[in-house]
């Protein structure tokens, strides 16, 4: 079988090298507009649940992730100046993006898969892949060209959040993740930030719509935002500054497709569905799309049938994870409120809860500390 991926992302280099691994024969070609070495963005997370599947699909390619990835098992919710903090039930891994891509790219360039680096594919090009290849796939992000060639096909929407965030990067190591809510004047601004290696940690800064089109904040340019999110974030950052790497301030895009592939085209990661920042998952969903497809078409040497099959087993299992993520966005989108309306406790339990997947007898088993704490000021509260 011939098959040809256009984008060089996570998704994409792991689907090379899982079909190369277990179908040596097979022509495999990854389509990369980057040069090799070169990416935007820092550091990205991968809970232990995502490792897991990691492992079952090729431990070594695992091992190689988890020995450059630097773990936390806790992180700090920070409303009105209030810092709680919140054991995690299970370690997330962080690793530089850049290391991750390298070690994908290795690991698929060791199993003889063809990686063509600064390649930017157009839609000549993918019509042209569909009569060599048995198969193309999209792995190029929500701006996948793949996709723009059938967009009835797939039943493409999009639209965009009133939020606005920028990712940043900076030599401040902090200790742990953390989330810091915090007012200035009449603006609502959130930072998330978390280690990724000895010597950095990711930031990503967002305000709410009101702030950006009321508050002033839109009529900056990103220096001046930079500078801002700096000062007003210096008792987190303590001297250290931002590092910009295309970090201009943007909504997120909802990107959905009611179906996953179109003829002998299938998207997979972002292409298919944008997973909000704000679960952390968008890379796990990714790498768990490739797994399906690479179980599909080595399951089945017909394309069409291998097709069918990967959208009825991940089609329901992608839709749960994208829900939590719409639910987790329109929990953000209306963060400035919440800031305005709860107290430390009642604000971290409604951020707890926000994607709906977590119920208050889930809360108690993984969080009891928290939720013993939540319990005494609640009946605290409703005594005379």
């Amino acid at each position: 079988m011939n098959i040809d991926i256009v984008g060089g992302g996570p998704s994409g280099l792991y689907l090379s090298l899982l079909l190369r691994r277990r179908r040596p024969g097979w022509r495999l070609r990854v389509f990369e507009q980057n040069p090799r070495g070169a990416t935007f963005g820092f550091g990205v997370v991968l809970a232990d649940s995502g490792l897991h599947r990691l492992r079952e699909a090729d431990a070594p390619t695992h091992d190689r992730l988890v020995a450059a990835m630097r773990f936390a098992d806790r992180q700090r919710i920070v409303h009105r100046e209030s810092p709680i903090e919140v054991l995690a039930p299970r370690p997330a891994g962080a690793i530089t993006r850049i290391d991750l891509l390298e070690i994908l790219t290795a690991a698929a360039l060791e199993r003889g898969v063809e990686i063509h680096h600064r390649q930017r594919i157009t839609q000549d090009d993918v019509e042209r892949s569909l009569r060599e290849a048995d198969l193309v796939v999209g792995a190029d992000g929500v701006h996948s060209i793949v996709r723009q060639c059938d967009e009835a096909g797939f039943g493409t929407t999009k639209s965009s959040l009133g939020n606005r965030f920028a990712w940043y990067g900076t030599t401040k190591v902090f200790p742990s993740p953390a989330l810091v809510f915090r007012p200035q004047g009449t603006g609502s601004f959130v930072a998330h930030y978390y280690p990724y290696s000895d010597g950095m940690s990711t930031f990503v800064a967002e305000c709410d719509a009101r702030t950006w089109e009321e508050g002033g904040f839109g009529a900056l340019d990103d220096a001046e935002r930079q500078a801002r999110m700096e000062a007003l974030f210096a008792p987190e950052l303590e001297g250290h500054a931002l590092i910009s790497n295309n970090s201009s301030w943007k909504p997120f895009q909802v990107l959905r497709n009611a179906r996953m592939h179109a003829g002998r085209k299938v998207l997979i990661g972002d292409a298919h569905a944008s997973a909000h920042p704000t679960i952390g998952s968008g890379t796990r969903i990714a790498i768990e799309d490739a797994i399906s497809l690479a179980d599909a078409l080595i399951a089945s040497p017909d394309v069409d049938e291998a097709l069918a099959v990967h959208e009825r087993t991940r089609g329901p299992e992608k839709a749960k994870l994208i829900g939590a993520s719409e639910r987790s966005y329109l929990w953000y989108e209306d963060f400035g409120r919440r800031m305005a309306a709860l107290d430390p406790h009642e604000f971290v339990y409604s951020y707890m809860t926000r994607t709906g997947r977590i119920d208050d007898e889930r809360l108690a088993a993984q969080f009891p500390e928290l939720m013993k704490v939540i319990g005494e000021r609640r009946r605290a509260a409703a005594t005379p």
